[in-house]
């Protein structure tokens, strides 16, 4: 990569000048500004006191040595502290050549092997996302955390990674009882089959009706004189939800029977969803088998005096001493939290997978639950509880405010997902962009746009963001949208084939003329393993969007000032046709990082 090379040389050049022993990777290296000429600019304040030169004076004496030194460099300039250079087109042309031809490029070769020696096979990145509960059906916070969490992985493995997905279904506890309780109450025999309901929603329906029946009983009581925050804990309702959750998991025949029905339309609900968003798993856990390990791992605690026991019986872990508080592991009447599962599901990947990393996809409301995690797990004597990561992300909030599942007030995923595919149909058929499609090639083409506007709305902010989805902005041809870069990438497709030339990858561009819009797309893509490599180290997806946006964008302004096919050069029609082809390639694979589809026509 050019950026290493110019700090090579500039590195060298210092040491030998000044007596300096400085390492290549402490030279700043950054775009030039566009108001300046030059690529790449060199900062030379921190030469400047052992240099006993100028800003200026510095700047040139580096510049003069790295045009004479470095075959990349051509010509520079200075400004102030700043050594604008500016990189030989040939450089560019050579990576363009070097590179076009591969279909991978700016991915790095997987370390995972059947045929390796396992012994040399890195651990696996162990991913979790989703993370749903059976009591509800998934909505538009779930849909960042699935298309995020899907999204780190795919980058993950771009880097070489071996990445695990998995999933962990809370399908047991308070709120799950709840859902049951109420349908068992009020549900009539209602089921996915005699109602035409998605099962996902059947039981959600159940959980709003739990909150409204809860919410009744809190009040009447209130009005007979019983002090609020006594009804809160003492509805009758919520008496029974708590008794059905002690039967549960004292393995009562009946609740169990009654949870397998209703969570068995739940997960039938969930992969629906998770075909409609085009998310996977490499391994799902529940739960229900994880939290008995979890309980196993907090009464060891215990009699390792690790933990403690209050005179109700509850045990608790005393954190006080790491600046967090003490926290529940086993209720009074022996039943676990949610802090009791995660305990044995840690233990229970670590001894499957024995992972480099556990990286957690959850909310940032989840930040302190994470931190506990890791201080309980490392209290109870688990050493690679430092391999435990939180990718912590914000809030979708939306222009009415937030969402509240209790309270029914979701926007849920499937009705969101059919809602964008009419709008892409609507959108695309007042556009005159399906001439010529047949109609399930065009339903299809929905598809692809509804889904590319959702996730690249979603996934074009930093995840530590809180964000504001607003549906009727994601879907434009022209702004910073998914629907954008896939159109660029169908222009290109259609521009090659309209060319009709063959053989093309078997040309060469060495030493042609090329202008500065072309020579700017060319450096947008050398910079694309590297773009990959910082969403990589960061888990964000956001850097792959946005880069995407810039090529497409720069793509465009060239295609708009530069003739392509009417150009009568040949030399230059064919090099401008393989730039074309390079930058669609480039396109396809930072949209299928985020799991967005490259349509071939539009």
């Amino acid at each position: 990569m050019i950026e290493q090379i110019i700090s090579k040389h500039t590195a060298d050049i210092v040491n030998n000048a000044f007596c300096l022993t400085i390492e290549s990777s402490q030279i700043q290296i950054q775009k030039t500004l566009k108001d300046f000429e030059g690529n790449l600019t060199v900062v030379v304040f921190p030469f400047v006191k052992v240099a006993k030169k100028s800003p200026e004076q510095t700047a040139q004496f580096i510049g003069e040595r790295l045009v004479e030194m470095c075959k990349e460099v051509s010509k520079f300039n200075v400004v102030k502290g700043f050594l604008n250079l500016e990189i030989d087109s040939n450089y560019y042309l050579e990576f363009l050549e070097k590179n076009r031809k591969n279909g991978r490029f700016g991915f790095v070769s997987s370390r995972d092997t059947a045929d390796a020696d396992i012994s040399s096979v890195p651990n696996p990145i162990v991913l979790e996302y989703s993370s749903p509960n059976t009591n509800k059906p998934l909505h538009l916070g779930h849909i960042r955390n699935n298309l995020l969490g899907w999204s780190v992985a795919e980058i993950l493995k771009a880097n070489g990674h071996i990445v695990k997905k998995v999933n962990l279904v809370n399908d047991r506890g308070i709120h799950i009882c709840k859902s049951m309780l109420a349908w068992q109450l009020y549900g009539n025999g209602e089921t996915p089959e005699n109602t035409g309901i998605k099962g996902d929603h059947l039981v959600g329906k159940y959980y709003v009706k739990f909150d409204q029946i809860l919410k009744s009983q809190i009040s009447e009581m209130v009005a007979n004189g019983t002090d609020k925050e006594i009804a809160e804990k003492s509805a009758p309702i919520l008496l029974e939800a708590q008794e059905m959750l002690r039967k549960w998991e004292a393995g009562d025949e009946q609740i169990r029977s009654l949870w397998e029905m209703m969570n068995s339309w739940v997960y039938a609900g969930f992969d629906e969803t998770y075909k409609k968003m085009g998310v996977d798993f490499d391994k799902i856990y529940y739960e229900s088998e994880t939290y008995i390990l979890g309980k196993e791992i907090a009464l060891k605690g215990l009699s390792d005096n690790h933990l403690t026991q209050r005179d109700d019986n509850s045990v608790w872990a005393d954190l006080t001493n790491e600046g967090l508080d003490e926290k529940l592991l086993l209720r009074k009447d022996g039943t676990s939290v949610y802090m009791t599962q995660d305990l044995g599901t840690a233990k229970l990947r670590h001894d499957e997978f024995n992972a480099e990393k556990m990286i957690y996809v959850v909310g940032n409301e989840q930040n302190y639950h994470f931190d506990v995690l890791k201080v309980v797990l490392r209290k109870l004597g688990y050493v690679w509880a430092g391999s435990i990561s939180h990718l912590s992300y914000g809030m979708v909030e939306l222009p009415e405010g937030k969402m509240k599942s209790r309270e029914g007030t979701v926007v849920d995923a499937d009705d969101l997902i059919e809602s964008m595919i009419e709008t892409a149909k609507k959108t695309t058929e007042e556009l005159g962009k399906i001439d010529n499609f047949e109609s399930e090639e065009a339903n299809e083409l929905y598809k692809a746009i509804a889904l590319g506007a959702l996730k690249y709305f979603i996934l074009k902010v930093d995840p530590v963001k809180n964000m504001l989805f607003n549906p009727n902005e994601s879907i434009d041809f022209n702004g910073n949208t998914g629907s954008f870069i896939q159109y660029t990438h169908a222009r290109i497709r259609s521009l090659i084939k309209r060319s009709e030339l063959e053989n093309l990858d078997k040309k060469s561009f060495i030493n042609i003329s090329i202008l500065d819009k072309e020579k700017q797309i060319l450096m947008l893509l050398h910079d694309f393993p590297s773009i990959v490599k910082q969403a990589g180290d960061n888990y964000s997806p956001a850097l792959i969007a946005n880069y995407a946006f810039d090529l497409a964008k720069e793509f465009n302004g060239f295609y708009q000032d530069i003739p392509v096919l009417k150009e009568e050069n040949q030399d230059l029609r064919e090099f401008r046709l393989a730039l074309s082809k390079f930058t669609a390639d480039v396109l396809k694979n930072a949209l299928g990082l985020l799991g967005i589809t490259a349509p071939e026509r539009m």
